[in-house]
């Protein structure tokens, strides 16, 4: 079991960063390649980004490319995602979640973190 805690979150302006943490607990944390997803109020939960177990490799959703950095450090068992040009529509719940290479679907969630950016 593998047990997750964002944290990072806040309220902030359009325009303005925010780095999102990631901290893992429990199995090797090197073991999983990991995600970030969001869900706003009424909205579907959306993938965010996505890095592989070395994070060599990473995968962004359309609407982040570009603005965010998905990132990790193995040795502290951390991950971590830097937004950068934060827009309104950002606002949402950030969980991080982690995953056997093998699978698209995440084994284990956080409980979430809130971003809320202003116009």
């Amino acid at each position: 079991q593998v047990q997750l805690v964002e944290s990072g979150g806040g309220s902030v302006q359009a325009g303005d960063s925010l780095r999102l943490s990631c901290a893992a607990s429990g199995r090797t944390f090197s073991s999983y390649a990991m995600g970030w997803f969001r869900q706003a109020p009424g909205k579907e939960r959306e993938f965010v980004a996505a890095i592989s177990r070395s994070g060599i490799s990473t995968d962004y959703g359309d609407s982040v490319k570009g603005r965010f950095t998905i990132s990790r450090d193995n040795a502290k068992n951390t991950g971590y995602l830097q937004m950068n040009s934060l827009k309104p529509e950002d606002t949402a719940v950030y969980y991080c979640a982690v995953r056997r290479p093998v699978l698209s679907t995440y084994d284990y969630w956080g409980q979430g973190t809130q971003v809320t950016v202003s116009s």
